[in-house]
């Protein structure tokens, strides 16, 4: 009887351990109004990942889907990727924290009519565009990629209401530095900024690692598809 106590504390330590391992520190959180009609981003973590940023993205509720319906999610994320806001986005208000972003990535659920007999297909599409300092809007600029969920598995996967996404920073003319600002401008709401590791920190090779690395894992959402079943061999009956 005398174990018991211990055995329980070895237990809720160990517990307490693996819950601290698996978190990590936020880039940002925020909490939505209730006048939020689109789902918007309530916890985000984002840093550098080899070559390209990384992102994971929690939503107060379902992106894209049957639930939202035609209210799904529509947000911009702006990477200042070098804390220079002499170079990028140039808004006409000359104090908008938006200003010297490099990089717009805009976020979307979306609803195609492939066929008129058929149901709409859902997806949750993905627009990066790098801004000059000519760019006026987060329109502007050159298109860098344009991904959804069902073509581009390796950028982008969905777990609930969490996005997993990689945007690729190979581009020549995108600027670096040791630090970015990331700004989100929630709808009706004060825009949020944060500072993370740049591409030119140092770091960039052990970032956050938001997508499983291995034989067929890397690009797949933690736990977003579950174990499959391992097949039997040929002529294995079980």
């Amino acid at each position: 009887m005398k174990r018991l106590p211990t055995l329980l504390a070895c237990s809720l330590l160990a517990g307490a351990t693996a819950s601290a391992a698996g978190r990590s520190t936020s880039t940002f959180r925020y909490k939505p109004s209730p006048d939020d009609e689109r789902p918007v981003i309530v916890d985000a973590t984002i840093g550098p990942q080899g070559s390209d940023f990384a992102m994971r993205l929690k939503f107060n509720k379902d992106p894209f889907g049957e639930e939202c319906k035609q209210r799904c999610a529509n947000i911009t994320l702006f990477l200042d990727t070098d804390s220079s806001t002499q170079s990028g986005l140039q808004l006409a208000a000359n104090k908008a924290p938006e200003n010297g972003a490099d990089l717009a990535v805009v976020i979307q659920g979306v609803r195609e009519y492939k066929r008129q007999d058929a149901p709409p297909e859902m997806a949750l599409r993905v627009k990066v565009r790098q801004l000059g300092s000519d760019a006026t809007s987060a329109d502007a600029g050159e298109l860098l990629a344009d991904l959804n969920n069902r073509q581009d598995p390796e950028r982008i996967q969905t777990d609930g209401t969490t996005v997993y996404l990689l945007v690729d920073a190979t581009s020549a003319l995108l600027p670096s530095a040791r630090k970015v600002r990331v700004i989100y401008h929630p709808p009706g709401g004060k825009a949020l900024t944060a500072s993370i590791n740049g591409m030119a920190g140092g770091s960039s090779g052990r970032g956050v690692q938001i997508f499983k690395r291995g034989s067929g894992n890397w690009g797949r959402a933690p736990d977003a598809e579950g174990k499959k079943p391992r097949a039997n061999p040929p002529g294995d009956n079980g």
